[in-house]
């Protein structure tokens, strides 16, 4: 029986290995061409020269979508046991390090990324140099693990059981704001249900439907399906659009604090405003913590409780 050579693997065969992984994962050349790095036409050229040295169609293209074939899938699973190896085991190395060094990839709610992440990255990385930090802003649910993400930042109540979640900070109270110059044409709202005949700036979540705006007040609760000619899907539009005297907002009071301090906005119907569960840090309970992740959990927790 014939024995059939073995391909000896250069380091451009690992590279291209990789980014085979990354296009086969995204299913799009352009999202994975932004994870690595590269050019799409360069990441494109590495597919099929890949492609040439195997002997096998590993994708299959068109003009609007990229699948694996049979034997790009079978590739596809293979390698990612191969690369989890090789990651755990340099993983395993930083144990003999003073300082972690490597890469932590991040996917932040937006509102994460304002109040936690930009005001306390910065300590991070003045003291451990040699972590760099990709941070992905994306309001929608992501399933972290799928997409190559080592954790991820959202609100408690929101992360599956089979993550380890840290809290960051306290919980947070949600706010109904407007500009004076709105509240000057417009009667100001009492009671939620005043909302149903106001100018709301509605809010897109994440699982892409229509946020019913929650309050409570003591034993009472409402949750009011506000009207609204504009829906917006994060945060920081729907500020712009309430200061701009559009209509009311709903967010975070964290937010909107300098706003709320010059007078630029009001917060309506105060008293019932509700407490909700603050944001948590979250990643894979059952994989080896990438170097550095522990390291800025500790700085944002500090940071937090300062």
């Amino acid at each position: 029986m014939p024995v059939r050579p073995t391909l000896r693997l250069s380091r451009s065969d690992l590279a291209d290995l990789n980014a085979f992984r990354a296009v086969e994962r995204a299913r799009s050349f352009t999202q994975a061409a932004v994870e690595l790095g590269l050019t799409t036409s360069a990441l494109s050229h590495a597919i099929r020269n890949l492609e040439t040295r195997l002997g096998v169609r590993l994708l299959n293209r068109t003009s609007r979508t990229v699948s694996p074939t049979d034997a790009g899938l079978a590739l596809a699973k293979r390698l990612n046991i191969g690369f989890s190896e090789i990651s755990e085991a340099l993983d395993e190395l930083n144990a003999w390090r003073e300082n972690p060094v490597g890469r932590i990839r991040l996917n932040v709610l937006s509102d994460g990324a304002r109040l936690i992440v930009a005001p306390h990255l910065p300590t991070f990385l003045q003291r451990y140099p040699q972590v760099q930090v990709d941070v992905t802003v994306d309001d929608r649910m992501v399933d972290i693990v799928a997409e190559g993400f080592d954790a991820g930042i959202r609100f408690g109540g929101t992360i599956a059981d089979d993550f380890v979640a840290v809290k960051l900070g306290e919980p947070l109270k949600w706010v109904a704001v407007a500009s004076p110059r709105y509240l000057y044409h417009h009667a100001e709202p009492m009671r939620p249900e005043d909302l149903l005949h106001h100018a709301c700036i509605q809010i897109r979540t994440g699982q892409g439907t229509i946020y019913k705006w929650e309050f409570r007040r003591g034993e009472e609760y409402r949750a009011i399906d506000v009207p609204g000619q504009v829906c917006v899907g994060e945060t920081t539009m729907g500020i712009e659009l309430a200061l701009a005297g559009t209509g009311i907002t709903y967010c975070l009071e964290k937010r909107v604090e300098p706003w709320l301090r010059s007078g630029e906005l009001r917060v309506v119907m105060a008293e019932w405003a509700p407490m909700e569960p603050a944001m948590y840090l979250y990643y894979p309970g059952n994989r080896t913590v990438p170097p550095g992740l522990r390291e800025l959990i500790e700085v944002l927790r500090d940071g937090m409780a300062a």
